[in-house]
């Protein structure tokens, strides 16, 4: 019997899947399933829809819920970890402070100014956790979907014995895009994705053996509906050549070109695609929504009585978990250490690269190098997320404003004085969940 224990079980969305997920291997139907929240109200709501996953598939599995992380961890085979450290109260700081000094921010939780303190505010949360399980449940892996991904698995990848990857669904969910825009069945793409979260690039892309991108270039040099769909992206690939894998909202963030001026903004950032237009603050809003609506929506879903849809999602966990108890091998694109996987990225950085999982835990696919004009920037994001890790393991404050200067969208927009001025106001809004820093704030 697996036992997987949920840390963050009150992100209800992400758990949900996961758990239905889990359930549909033979190998994994009679699992312990444990879940953790801090939220009491959040953790009895997310223990009735997984007790009505179990009732509605006749599932022989287990399922607690408990406040006391070690409680859960005890035995653990694998631990899958959605949290928020500090809730939108505290967020909207990081993306209204730089607002205020002219960077404009669409989600803020990866990378830039907002990624960095949400940073700062969940490694030692995340690094607890590793001592905890370092303890409880050595043998056990960890699969991270809290972001900022790179950031956070960096730091555990780098002080921990933990088998630690982090998981996006950028990946799959762009290469179904990119299958449908070259009119081609997505479970006949053929692809290597390879760089770091939210800045990984297809640096392989076929059918058949046959190279896509010429297809791929025409359609969306072409079809205004394509091109629409993902303004920001599709501009970084008619210009770099290669397609990037996370949303065109959060690419906006991640470079100089997008969000550095109000006619930018508008032309790029304010329309076209499905998902995320580039408004500011516009996932933080999303979040509000949530925040709003969250029991009512619960409510009902619990309410439902006809039969529910019980199928396979296209998430990464379940998969890894079943290799891991001894099922079929599976291929994932995984965030691990870069040790020589991408030649031309940071030795250590955080990298996003194909990563197949068994019995053994993770073992890494070499990739080689990225294409020059791709490896540019990613190699500087990666740079970034390097210097963060290092501050928030030193407490070291004047790291943490090396590493926002360095920063595209920053630097694009704002002096070094200004930029200094900036990230002591948001060290002083974040004080109180930044225990790291214990000698205060010297800016």
């Amino acid at each position: 019997m697996a036992k997987v224990v949920f840390i963050g079980a009150g992100s209800l969305g992400f758990t949900r899947k996961l758990v239905r997920d889990l359930l549909t291997f033979p190998l994994l139907e009679n699992t312990t399933i444990a879940l953790v929240d801090i939220n009491r109200e959040r953790l009895s709501f997310a223990r009735r829809m997984i007790e009505k996953i179990v009732a509605m598939g006749n599932y022989p599995a287990k399922v607690i819920a408990t406040t006391e992380r070690r409680e859960a961890l005890k035995g653990a085979d694998a631990v899958c970890v959605t949290i928020l450290n500090g809730r939108t109260n505290v967020w909207q700081h990081d993306i209204l402070i730089p607002k205020k000094y002219g960077v404009n921010i669409n989600v803020g939780d990866t990378r830039g100014p907002s990624g960095i303190f949400r940073a700062l505010r969940t490694i030692p949360t995340m690094l607890e956790i590793c001592r905890d399980m370092e303890q409880l449940c050595p043998n056990a892996i960890m699969l991270n979907y809290t972001n900022p991904m790179a950031m956070l698995c960096h730091a555990m990848q780098r002080t921990s014995s933990i088998r630690v990857t982090g998981l996006c669904h950028s990946v799959q969910g762009t290469a179904r895009m990119l299958a449908g825009w070259a009119g081609v069945p997505y479970e006949e793409l053929q692809y290597t994705s390879a760089g770091i979260n939210h800045l990984s690039w297809y640096v392989k892309l076929r059918h058949k053996g046959r190279d896509l991108y010429p297809r791929l270039r025409e359609a969306v040099a072409t079809d205004k509906k394509i091109y629409n769909e993902e303004q920001v992206r599709n501009e970084i690939f008619l210009a770099l050549g290669y397609y990037v894998t996370e949303s065109s909202g959060h690419n906006s963030e991640y470079n100089w070109w997008f969000r550095k001026r109000p006619d930018l903004i508008r032309k790029y950032c304010t329309s076209g695609t499905g998902w995320n237009p580039g408004h500011f603050a516009y996932i933080l809003g999303e979040y509000r929504k949530t925040e709003r609506s969250w029991k009512a929506e619960v409510r009902k879903w619990l309410a439902q009585d006809k039969p529910m849809k019980l199928e396979r999602g296209h998430e990464y966990a379940a998969s890894i978990v079943n290799a891991f108890k001894g099922g079929a091998l599976f291929e994932f694109n995984g965030n691990v250490p870069n040790t020589g996987l991408v030649t031309n990225l940071p030795e250590g950085c955080c990298v996003e690269v194909p990563v197949v999982a068994s019995r053994k835990g993770f073992e890494a696919v070499h990739v080689g190098a990225l294409p020059l004009q791709c490896a540019a920037i990613t190699s500087l994001s990666a740079t970034i997320e390097m210097m963060a890790v290092e501050a928030s393991l030193r407490g070291d404050p004047e790291m943490v404003y090396r590493a926002i200067c360095n920063d595209p969208l920053t630097a694009a927009v704002l002096s070094l004085a200004e930029i200094r001025k900036m990230v002591r106001e948001m060290f002083l809004k974040n004080r109180a969940y930044l225990p790291q820093f214990k000698r205060g704030v010297s800016l």
